[in-house]
């Protein structure tokens, strides 16, 4: 049985770990709330660049387009894909890391199982979790980055953009999806897959269906911007994929640190209770053997 200095200790340390669980949660908090601002930020510019990329592709001819990114190769038993898979770099987050591990894996077991036997799947881990847990499986790596979330900017995803479209151009790879934790509010975060490239899907998109009624001038010509504009929707959908994580991951942190300080409270009280009867029955003993005592001399 514990005594009432051990119930005490224990006591005194589940507070000064309530203490750290309730700033890591501030912190968070603040951290989120730069995270969400940065991230709806992004999106109006995200959008625009999108309904312009659909503009200039109803407007271009597709046969002359010259981007090797718009249209995925032929398909062929030797395609090679890249999954970019974005995690985050600290832990304490709750199932954040661990759900989207097993969902990246359940993805590749359904869809890539073939790729991986054959050597012809590669990943791309972004975040220091993502990173350990790839290299300690024997994943084919074809890049990482860990470490990118102290200090994200978007020079880092075009950075990394670059580095994925140069392997997608010199045929390394002819599919890349992007895996990332999708924010859906402060308590919910859901895995999702994103085809990066080829941005088109030639079997899904009809030239000149959906054109808008109003009709654009592009100078100096669709296909010319096209040529500019596609790098830029990459590197937007990359950005956008590490905010929507980053925020996803303040997100999880704060509601996985709240949980544990509300843990650590009801320990405490546990705790308290069992002190005081403990306290309690050492005080009823103690009676109890002065009374004994006292009767004893009183018999002698």
């Amino acid at each position: 049985m514990a005594t009432l200095r051990d119930i005490r200790r224990r006591i005194a340390g589940v507070k000064s770990t309530a203490k750290i669980t309730q700033a890591m949660k501030m912190v968070a908090a603040a951290k989120l709330r730069r995270a969400q601002d940065s991230m709806h930020a992004a999106r109006p510019y995200a959008r625009a660049l999108e309904h312009l990329l659909k503009e200039l592709l109803h407007s271009a001819s597709l046969e002359t387009a010259r981007s090797p990114l718009l249209f995925g190769r032929k398909p062929d038993e030797k395609e090679r894909v890249i999954l970019i898979v974005v995690s985050s770099d600290r832990g304490l987050a709750g199932p954040f890391n661990s759900n989207l591990l097993k969902f990246t894996e359940a993805r590749i077991r359904d869809m890539y199982q073939a790729h991986k036997d054959t050597g012809r799947l590669a990943i791309v881990p972004i975040g220091r979790r993502a990173t350990d847990y790839f290299t300690r499986r024997g994943y084919k790596l074809a890049g990482k980055y860990p470490g990118i979330f102290s200090k994200l900017e978007f020079d880092v995803a075009r950075s990394i953009t670059q580095f994925v479209s140069d392997l997608y151009n010199r045929a390394e790879a002819d599919r890349v999806e992007l895996i990332f934790n999708e924010f859906r509010s402060v308590v919910s975060q859901k895995p999702i897959a994103e085809r990066l490239m080829p941005v088109l899907d030639p079997s899904s998109f009809v030239e000149g269906k959906g054109r808008a009624e109003r009709d654009y001038i592009f100078e100096p010509d669709p296909i010319s911007i096209l040529d500019v504009l596609v790098p830029r929707h990459l590197e937007s959908m990359l950005w956008r994929s590490l905010l929507e994580s980053n925020a996803a991951e303040q997100g999880a942190r704060m509601t996985a640190m709240d949980s544990a300080t509300r843990n650590a409270k009801d320990l405490i009280s546990a705790l308290q209770l069992s002190y005081n009867k403990a306290r309690q029955a050492a005080i009823t003993k103690e009676i109890l053997e002065i009374s004994g005592g006292a009767e004893a001399l009183a018999k002698g």
